[in-house]
């Protein structure tokens, strides 16, 4: 079986690569690392931060895919963001709706579900079995604002929906696994809008300046990468668990031609 997973960054799949042997595989621009887990040959795509990036790079996966293989399942991982004060830095969810932001009040939110059989999985390997999660067009940076969007969803990024949105289009299965990185009474440390680079990545560089105008953020910029890394760590030991346990389950393992027939 074929599974494909993606991170908005790099140093959200760190962990993972430091458990398995991933491969680089250099395919049109695409960060793309491969390994296998048994009988399952899994595939890491880095896509950037948002939902353009996160759709441009899913496109060129459909046409990789298309011309090399298959993926079976779809995996939207990563980091998020928590909007319910019950979630706390570290938790594994797997919700099983995905709504899009919308600027437009009087227009409904796009909503997608996930695979009912692989969140089931997920939650049976330990995640929670939270409702539903938001993909924002931006870092929600204060506290207020997640609180605001906090009776639509359970938890925000900025990639899923489009992940989830073109691998379904494309025939695979998908599923969200996302590790929480801040709790929904915190403020960030400081204004991640304003800090990605060209490639959609966070900049070092443009943190600095971030930091520069509000020196007395750096503790609590250190406190947030610490949670983050941490929640990465146990999200990598969770995935690794959680896709091997698709080989011995024989439903999730199924194939999308086995799913369509």
């Amino acid at each position: 079986m074929r599974v494909l997973v993606t991170f908005a960054v790099d140093a959200e799949f760190a962990p993972w690569r430091k458990l398995r042997a991933f491969r680089y595989i250099d395919y049109d621009g695409l960060q793309l690392w491969r390994a296998d887990l048994g009988t399952i040959q899994v595939t890491v795509l880095v896509t950037g931060i948002g939902t353009e990036s996160s759709a441009q790079a899913m496109g060129l996966m459909m046409q990789m895919a298309d011309e090399d293989q298959h993926f079976d399942v779809c995996i939207s991982s990563g980091l998020a963001g928590a909007l319910d004060e019950a979630l706390a830095p570290g938790d594994i969810i797997a919700p099983q709706l995905i709504i899009a932001e919308n600027k437009h009040a009087d227009v409904p939110s796009e909503q997608l579900k996930v695979d009912p059989e692989l969140r089931k999985g997920a939650v049976d390997s330990g995640a929670m079995a939270a409702d539903c999660l938001l993909t924002s067009n931006n870092v929600m940076v204060k506290a207020s604002v997640k609180r605001a969007c906090s009776s639509r969803a359970q938890s925000v990024d900025m990639e899923s929906f489009e992940i989830v949105k073109e691998a379904q289009a494309w025939g695979a299965r998908s599923v969200v696994v996302r590790a929480i990185s801040d709790s929904a009474k915190e403020d960030l440390p400081i204004n991640f809008n304003v800090t990605l680079s060209k490639k959609q990545q966070v900049s070092v560089l443009k943190v600095v300046r971030e930091l520069a105008k509000n020196p007395l953020a750096l503790p609590a910029l250190l406190r947030f990468a610490g949670q983050s890394r941490k929640a990465a760590e146990k999200l990598a030991k969770f995935l690794d668990n959680y896709v091997q346990t698709m080989a011995s389950d024989g439903h999730v393992g199924r194939s999308r031609k086995a799913v369509a027939s």
